[in-house]
């Protein structure tokens, strides 16, 4: 069964693994076996939790999010990962930073977490809403920026993480803060692309003078 401490001893035993050498993102996700998406999503999300833009990374994993979220909604029983996803490799440095940051925010989910709303997480339906979860978030984190920006990783990140959370607990009360940083990430990027916009008339409109 997937659950939040099996998510743990996993997370932990890859830390213990890394001191040896790299670990790849696949020799990871590989150890899981036949574990849910919500669990494997939640892997592959901690190295995207971080504040820093990853470049083509980014475009890289976001595409894997949207992949992920179109096998759910087409019924596929196990994921499917992109190579050049499966061998992103994770320095013990980097992996012990994705593993603290991961483990405070799942437990601080999980103070607030219980069974309830289940149908939204469960079954049909919960399949529907996590395919959708993931494929929009993943090509929100796949858009490339021509300016660096700040969180564009964290904030759809976020919504991935509630949702496997809130399916991780049987909570189906999770999908609203899922679609919540859905939702801030979509005003977050506007803002971003009108401000580009707005300078970039302000520019030519300064030089054509």
């Amino acid at each position: 069964m997937c659950n939040y401490q099996t998510l743990v001893n996993t997370l932990h035993a890859f830390e213990a693994q890394a001191k040896q050498g790299p670990v790849t993102l696949g020799e990871l996700i590989d150890s899981l076996d036949e574990a849910a998406y919500a669990f494997i999503a939640i892997i592959l999300v901690l190295p995207f939790m971080q504040p820093l833009p990853l470049g083509p990374v980014s475009v890289a994993g976001g595409l894997t999010f949207a992949v992920l979220g179109l096998q759910l909604l087409r019924g596929h029983e196990s994921p499917v990962l992109p190579k050049r996803v499966r061998e992103l490799a994770l320095q013990e440095k980097i992996l012990r930073l994705m593993i603290k940051v991961g483990l405070k925010i799942i437990g601080l989910c999980r103070k607030i977490t219980k069974p309830r709303m289940q149908h939204l997480v469960s079954g049909k339906t919960g399949r529907r809403v996590s395919g959708w979860i993931l494929l929009a978030s993943g090509l929100l984190m796949a858009i490339p920026f021509p300016i660096p920006l700040p969180f564009n990783n964290t904030l759809p990140g976020l919504a991935i993480l509630f949702y496997c959370i809130g399916e991780l607990e049987d909570d189906g009360l999770m999908v609203f803060f899922s679609l919540f940083w859905l939702v801030i990430t979509v005003l977050y990027f506007t803002a971003y692309f009108v401000s580009i916009w707005f300078f970039g008339q302000q520019a030519i409109n300064y030089f054509t003078l």
